[in-house]
């Protein structure tokens, strides 16, 4: 049993810092190969870095790097993007003003 732990606390150690931001915001995610031999991170098999055109990796570093970049980056989009609210939410804002100024 303790060599088990043992084993469980070196694959923790061994990970680096950006596969654990990754990690913890995509738990599926999973270090591949792609056809050309470059390394990607895929979730669900969705290449994360693909929306902010981030290029395939030549060492598995470097594929973890570019997937904590577009986790931070898509992090920050959705905190402070304009447009992060749909119709549904300002519609249901106004109803509420509007309730309150027929009382």
């Amino acid at each position: 049993m303790t060599s088990y732990l043992r084993q469980l606390d070196q694959d923790l150690i061994k990970m680096t810092r950006e596969q654990k931001r990754v990690l913890k915001t995509y738990p599926n995610a999973k270090l591949t190969v792609d056809d050309n031999g470059n390394y990607i991170v895929i979730n669900d098999d969705v290449f994360l870095a693909e929306d902010y055109y981030m290029p395939d990796a030549a060492d598995p570093d470097t594929a973890w790097k570019y997937a904590a970049i577009a986790c931070k980056t898509t992090q920050n989009f959705n905190r402070t993007h304009p447009d992060r609210m749909d119709m549904s939410d300002i519609e249901n804002k106004i109803m509420r003003i509007n309730k309150r100024l027929k009382r």
